[in-house]
C-alpha cells in the first residue's frame, strides 16, 4: 500500500498501491454503481426503485463533488473503485489500492483489508506481498510491473517552465525478471547452448527462441524501461547461436554466415537470424526469424494476457507443419508414431549406452517419436535404428 501526504489538486491514480492475492469474491459492492438516467434528465421523470445517481452533473461539469465512488468493470472478477482520495483496482486474484493521505491511515486500512479477507473469505492476507510503501520513492509490483509515481522538478516546459512529470504514474519493467530470464540461457554467469533443444530443428529452434522474447517484449511494452530487455536479447542471441553451432558442429561465426541477415520491418532495419524451409506444390516457404523486434515504450499499447502458448522442445514444430518424417532417419515413407507409457520407462538401470531414439525421446520429454516402419521394427527388436531383422 502506498501513500502521500502531498494531497494533489486533481488525483492521479496510482497514489499509493496495495497488492495481494486474492480468490474470486472479493469484488467491490455492486450498488455504489453509478447509473445514468436513475435521475430525470430534460423533461423525463424519475423512475423508482433504481439505485444509481444521475451523470448530469458531471457531464454539466467534470469537476463536480460526488458523494459515491466511480465504479468500472472489464470482464468478470475485474473491477476498479475510484474517488478523489483512492483507487483500488482489482485483476485476476492481484489487486492495486492507491491511497492520498498518511501512513498511520493506511495501515488501518491494511488492518481493515486483513479482518474482511480472515472472517468473510477465510482467507489469510501475505504479509510478504502486500506491503506499505511511498509512492514517489519506493515501487510496488502489480501483474509483473513495478508501479510508483514520478518525481522530477528538472522537466519543465520551455515556455511556462511548468513541471511535466511531477504526479504521474511510472511502470516500470523489474531488474529481476530479466535476471531470472537471463539464468534460463545461461550456466556459471555466461550464454550457453540448450541440450534439449539441439534434436530439434533449425526452424523450431529458432522460432521458439523468437516467440519467448517476443512474449516478454510485448507484454512490458507500458514500461517506461523497457530497455533492460536488451541485456535478455543478447543472452538468448548467444544462446540461440551456441545451440545452433552445437547442433551442427559448426562455429558460432558460421553460424551468423549460414543463416545471418537483415531484417526489414516496420520501424526500420534489424539485424537478425533466418531460417526457411522449403515446401513442396509451389507454396511459399516456411520462414522463422530471430530479431527484429523493436523495444519501444508504447503509452497505448492493449496488452494480451492470453497469449499464443510458445512452441516448446516436447513437439517439433517443422513436424506439425510438415508432418511425414521419420525423426530417426530422415525418410518420408511409411512413417509411423513409436508410443511408450510413461517417460520413466526410459530410464535403465546399469551403464549400458542408451540408444539414439531413447536419448532423443528423453531430451525432448515426450512419450512419442514419428519413425518410418523399418525404424520402428527395429527399435521393437532392440537393435539401432536403420538395421532391420535378419
Amino acid at each position: 500500500m502506498k501513500y502521500d501526504r502531498r494531497r494533489p489538486a486533481r488525483w492521479r491514480a496510482g497514489r499509493c498501491v496495495a497488492r495481494s492475492g486474492m480468490s474470486s469474491g472479493g469484488g467491490p459492492a455492486p450498488s455504489s454503481v453509478t447509473t445514468p438516467g436513475s435521475t430525470p434528465s430534460g423533461s423525463l421523470p424519475p423512475k423508482p426503485g433504481l439505485e444509481g445517481i444521475s451523470l448530469v452533473p458531471q457531464l454539466k461539469d467534470a469537476s463536480a463533488p460526488r458523494d459515491r465512488p466511480a465504479v468500472t468493470t472489464h470482464n468478470p472478477g475485474n473491477h476498479a473503485v475510484r474517488t478523489e482520495r483512492w483507487r483500488y483496482i482489482r485483476y485476476a486474484d492481484d489487486f492495486l489500492l492507491g491511497f492520498a493521505g498518511p501512513r498511520a491511515e493506511a495501515e488501518e486500512i491494511k488492518h481493515c483489508i486483513r479482518e474482511f479477507l480472515s472472517k468473510d473469505l477465510k482467507l489469510e492476507l501475505s504479509e510478504a506481498k502486500t506491503l506499505v510503501t511511498h509512492a514517489r520513492t519506493e515501487v510496488a509490483r502489480f501483474l509483473g510491473y513495478e508501479v510508483s509515481v514520478l518525481q522530477d522538478d528538472t522537466r519543465r516546459l520551455r515556455r511556462r517552465r511548468a513541471r511535466t512529470v511531477n504526479g504521474g504514474i511510472r511502470l516500470g519493467l523489474p531488474a529481476d525478471f530479466v535476471l531470472k530470464k537471463c539464468a534460463t540461457y545461461m550456466k556459471c554467469g555466461k550464454p550457453v547452448h540448450l541440450a534439449e533443444r539441439i534434436h530439434d530443428d533449425a526452424f523450431s529452434i529458432v522460432a521458439q527462441y523468437q516467440q519467448e522474447f517476443r512474449g516478454a517484449a510485448e507484454y512490458f511494452q507500458l514500461a517506461t524501461n523497457l530497455h533492460r530487455l536488451n541485456r535478455l536479447k543478447w543472452v538468448m542471441e548467444q544462446s540461440v547461436t551456441k545451440t545452433l553451432a552445437r547442433k551442427f558442429q559448426i562455429s558460432v561465426h558460421q553460424v551468423y554466415r549460414r543463416y545471418g541477415t537483415t531484417l526489414q520491418t516496420r520501424h526500420g532495419r534489424y539485424k537478425g537470424l533466418e531460417v526457411k524451409v522449403q515446401r513442396d506444390g509451389g507454396k511459399e516457404p516456411l520462414v522463422a526469424q530471430w530479431g527484429g523486434i523493436p523495444l519501444r515504450h508504447r503509452r497505448t499499447a492493449i496488452l494480451n494476457d492470453q497469449p499464443a502458448p510458445v512452441w516448446n522442445d516436447r513437439t517439433e514444430l517443422v513436424e506439425r507443419l510438415l508432418a511425414d518424417e521419420c525423426e530417426l532417419c530422415g525418410t518420408h515413407e511409411a512413417v509411423q508414431v513409436h508410443h511408450i507409457r510413461h517417460l520413466k520407462d526410459l530410464k535403465r538401470s546399469g551403464r549400458a549406452p542408451k540408444p539414439a531414439w531413447v536419448q532423443r525421446m528423453a531430451a525432448r520429454q515426450r512419450k512419442t517419436l514419428a519413425v518410418c516402419h523399418p525404424c520402428h521394427t527395429a527399435i521393437h527388436l532392440g537393435q539401432p535404428p536403420g538395421k532391420t531383422r535378419t
